[in-house]
């Protein structure tokens, strides 16, 4: 038997290897929308799976067997398959059904990646961040404002394979969303890569309007009366958190120039015209993130010049009070050496006197302290 037969060979065994571990997945786990929270069991890996024939949902299929075999007997439509966080046992025969790389499946259980797209054969990886804000009554040093997740999806000519980390992030109201737009639908797989880009996109943008809110009460409260005042850590929070936010959305813009600009043979051109308007949001969010970045910092330099005001002035106010200080202290250090040959010492009213230069001159010295604003 030549070398290509036996492949073919191979790969049929793994194949129906991956059917039936996938199939014992399926019946182990309920499909539930974890978007729906009376019906998200925790622990079941397997968010949802559904088949589209001609971008119409097809009647339940039973399991994902069922349905990737409804799709390719119809050779149209495609199957969609959520999953949450699931374990490599749980995602080895998705692989083997699928024929996904192992690199690409490495990078999908194991999360913790960079927002990339790679190419394998016939099979599309993207990774995005997902981001949520994090609601809080008031910015302290240690809040935490910005909370990342991750979306990785497998884009191929009848599939659509998304893994979700994190506990938002949720598809359901996106596949409602698609699901009220056939037509959108009848496109194939690369018309959910954009459907879930966009989405990812839009969130950017709401979590960053979020956080200037966050920046603009910092702010005002830097300026306010008392800016000197405030806890410089809560600057430094939100410049971390918004590094947090800068790691998420900056990756990106790579990716999606490339789905906007290059054709690829799984995104129809057709979709490739809806990336460009993605790759426009993102740039405005990236834009958005260095311009908090620098606003930030003129924040802090403008705390810190005023803190280094307020101690001047504070010193200025030290060292006045020491001066008007240090005449009665000069005087009365030198009538009290106890000599017995000193001026005015043995005189009826030299004790007064005293008493009235010393007045006199703290009188004249704090007045012209405050006269000048020292004091």
């Amino acid at each position: 038997m030549t070398m290509a037969g036996n492949l073919r060979r191979v790969t049929g065994l793994g194949r129906v290897g991956g059917l039936r571990k996938v199939a014992r997945l399926g019946r182990r786990r309920s499909r539930v929308d974890l978007s729906h929270h009376a019906r998200s069991p925790l622990g079941s890996s397997v968010v949802n799976c559904v088949a589209y024939l001609d971008g119409v949902r097809a009647p339940a299929a039973g399991d994902l067997v069922s349905a990737v075999e409804e799709v390719r007997k119809h050779r149209r439509g495609f199957v969609w398959l959520g999953l949450h966080e699931p374990t490599n046992d749980e995602f080895a025969g998705v692989a083997e059904l699928f024929d996904l790389h192992p690199l690409a499946v490495e990078d999908a259980v194991e999360a913790h990646q960079r927002p990339k797209v790679e190419r394998y054969d016939e099979t599309l990886f993207a990774v995005f961040k997902t981001v949520c804000y994090v609601e809080h009554e008031q910015l302290t040093a240690t809040s935490e404002v910005v909370d990342t997740g991750e979306i990785m999806v497998f884009v191929g000519p009848d599939f659509v394979i998304t893994v979700r980390h994190g506990r938002h992030g949720s598809l359901g109201p996106l596949r409602e969303g698609l699901e009220s737009d056939p037509g959108q639908l009848a496109i194939g797989p690369s018309s959910v890569l954009h459907a879930i880009a966009d989405h990812v996109v839009d969130d950017y943008l709401h979590v960053i309007d979020s956080v200037q809110a966050d920046i603009d009460q910092v702010e005002a409260d830097v300026f306010a009366e008392n800016g000197a005042r405030t806890d410089p850590g809560r600057i430094y929070q939100l410049k971390r958190e918004l590094l947090e936010l800068k790691r998420a959305v900056v990756p990106l813009k790579r990716p999606l120039t490339d789905l906007a600009e290059h054709p690829v043979r799984v995104v129809d051109p057709q979709i490739q015209a809806y990336f460009r308007d993605v790759s426009d949001h993102l740039l405005r969010a990236t834009e958005q993130i260095a311009a908090f970045d620098e606003l930030l910092n003129s924040i802090l330099q403008a705390h810190l010049a005023q803190v280094t005001v307020a101690q001047n002035e504070d010193m200025r106010k030290i060292t006045a009070w020491a001066a008007v200080i240090a005449v009665p202290t000069m005087v009365c250090g030198v009538y009290g050496m106890n000599f017995d040959h000193m001026p005015e010492l043995h005189w009826r009213f030299g004790y007064p006197l005293i008493l009235g230069v010393i007045s006199g001159i703290c009188l004249l010295l704090y007045r012209g302290f405050r006269r000048n604003g020292w004091l």
